[in-house]
């Protein structure tokens, strides 16, 4: 194993994403007990994430869903990636976080986004527009005022405020200009378009500035990572995923995880198929040599310290399976 990966931390994102002929509720479990799973070997947190009125995803309530995760866990961190903070008001976020790093200190961590809502139904719904994202610098300034005490309304939240939970931005679109403004750790995707990902860190880099929060620019690179013990056993671990996101593009609601030899039999359209292999293309998938050597390529062009991994399958046990091949190749 290169010094580079050893140096590097690692960690998982779990939409908690539904599955062919499984449960929502199911999905929910199945993000805890994976959490339990990524704690024995050793990875450094588990994120969970937020959508709404979407068939193929089960996590909607992110800070709920941490609290469950965090009291099955003991030493991994956990986190939101993210909530997604023009759906909410900065004060019930700050109140929710207070209440997580209270009751487990010290593994709590705050990721934030600036998405509002998959489709304008959805919107509508939660009382939102598009519009809505663009506020999103002053409502973090506005979250981060809550645990600082700083509030010019007299009101201070309890129990966050005098607490430090880590914040990290979600880096889409403006994300990157915002947490260097902001002063804090960033999440930037995905590894599929590592131009776009290059110019987007050397952006948050030029123009950091040190916070309280974070002294100097931390950069964590999220995207699809599979090992298997074959190249076409690591590729079908991506291909349920791909079809989903055809089947989304090409339909406009996005359906639960179907099984690999579902989709392999299916007879797509030449608009799915287009979509479908460009979804199966561009992640770091492979054995674990060709991973290792993909890993180290791209941690040199970011000079990332992180890496999320954000891996989604029908298969549970192929996908613990390689995140524990993972775990290999970064604990050498």
């Amino acid at each position: 194993m290169s010094s580079l990966i050893a140096s590097t931390r690692f960690s998982v994102l779990d939409r908690s994403r539904t599955r062919e002929g499984h449960t929502h509720p199911e999905a929910l479990r199945d993000t805890v007990s994976l959490a339990q799973e990524l704690e024995g070997l050793g990875y450094h947190r588990l994120w969970v994430s937020e959508h709404h009125g979407v068939p193929g995803v089960a996590g909607s309530a992110p800070t709920v869903l941490a609290a469950a995760v965090a009291a099955a866990t003991r030493t991994i961190r956990v986190g939101t990636g993210g909530v997604m903070l023009p759906n909410h008001r900065p004060l019930v976020v700050a109140e929710q976080f207070g209440v997580l790093e209270s009751l487990f200190p010290g593994r709590i961590d705050m990721g934030l986004g600036r998405s509002v809502g998959f489709t304008d139904g959805v919107r509508r719904a939660l009382g939102r527009d598009k519009g809505d994202a663009e506020d999103f610098e002053a409502q973090l300034r506005e979250l981060l005022g809550w645990f600082r005490g700083t509030s010019p309304t007299g009101v201070h939240a309890r129990p966050a405020e005098g607490l430090s939970v880590p914040p990290f931005v979600l880096a889409m679109g403006e994300g990157a200009g915002i947490a260097a403004r902001a002063g804090l750790p960033m999440v930037i995707g995905d590894l599929r378009n590592r131009e776009k990902m290059r110019r987007g860190i050397d952006h948050y880099r030029e123009h950091f500035r040190p916070s309280s929060w974070a002294p100097e620019p931390y950069v964590v690179i999220s995207g699809t990572v599979a090992v298997a013990a074959t190249p076409e056993e690591a590729r079908r671990l991506l291909v349920p995923e791909a079809w989903s996101m055809a089947y989304s593009r090409t339909h406009g609601t996005f359906p639960p995880l179907p099984p690999a030899e579902r989709v392999e039999a299916l007879t797509l359209t030449p608009k799915e198929r287009g979509f479908y292999e460009s979804g199966l293309t561009g992640h770091i998938a492979g054995t674990e040599e060709q991973v290792a050597d993909e890993l180290e390529t791209v941690l040199k062009e970011t000079g990332a310290q992180e890496v999320l991994v954000t891996t989604s399958t029908h298969d549970r046990e192929a996908l613990i399976d390689s995140h524990r091949r993972l775990a290999a190749i970064t604990s050498g």
